[in-house]
This record gives C-alpha cells, structure tokens and sequence, in this order.
C-alpha cells in the first residue's frame, strides 16, 4: 500500500505516545483531528488504533459491551493494514485486540475489574528498513 510509507505524521506520533502512556481520551483526541484531516485509505488505520484506545477508555470505566464493541470495531479497521503500516505494528495490535477480547469475554461484565493489565499493549513502531 502506498499510504504505508515509512512517513509519520506528528499527529500519529502524539497519538501513538498519548496511548502509550495510558491517555485513551486524549489519543482518541488527536487520532480523530489526524483521521478527519486524512482522505486516503490510510485513515482506516487511524481509526482502527483510534477505536483500539477508546475500547481501553471502556474497559477502564467497566463499560463490558463498549470494550467488546470498540475491540471488534477496532480490529476491522486495523486488519487491511496488517502486518504493519507506516512503521505501526498492526500484527502486534490485532493480536493484542484478540487477547484482550477472550480476557474480557471470559470474565464477563461482572468480573471485568479483575482484568489483567498486563495484556494492554503498547503502539510499536517498526525500525524502517535501511535505504
């Protein structure tokens, strides 16, 4: 995909560094301004991390079906872009995305405060490949 070129846009590096740092409302924030301004195919995987750390954002508030609604969201929009896509790790969040849903699914919305936090994955960024 052309769109994936090694280029980021500061926008998604502030996304990127905002979600890393656990500031799922604020990397909704600033992903939703890059993913309005963006019009190529690209966006798609903005949206996809995007709806990734707002299904985070339910899951800390105990939302049980908006953490499963926003994962699955999540996933479709990340898939077309797998396994990365301008240095983003796609494979690595759709993985992290599926282990966070089987989690959340076999606690239930009852038990949802015992999630383990261990499985809430970080954005990588791929070494871009040497010119």
């Amino acid at each position: 995909m052309t769109q994936c070129e090694p280029e980021l846009p500061p926008l998604l590096l502030a996304g990127i560094a905002q979600f890393n740092a656990g500031e799922y409302f604020e990397c909704h924030e600033t992903l939703e301004a890059l993913w309005k301004a963006e019009h190529r195919p690209v966006r798609e995987l903005y949206q996809g991390i995007l709806q990734l750390a707002v299904a985070l954002y339910h899951l800390q508030r105990g939302n049980y079906r908006g953490t499963l609604n926003l994962l699955r969201g999540a996933r479709a929009h990340l898939a077309p872009f797998a396994p990365a896509c301008q240095r983003v790790d796609v494979a690595g969040l759709l993985a992290a995305a599926d282990a966070i849903e089987q989690a959340v699914r076999h606690l239930g919305p009852e038990r949802l405060s015992q999630f383990d936090r261990a499985l809430i994955p970080r954005v990588r960024l791929i070494t871009a490949p040497a010119s």
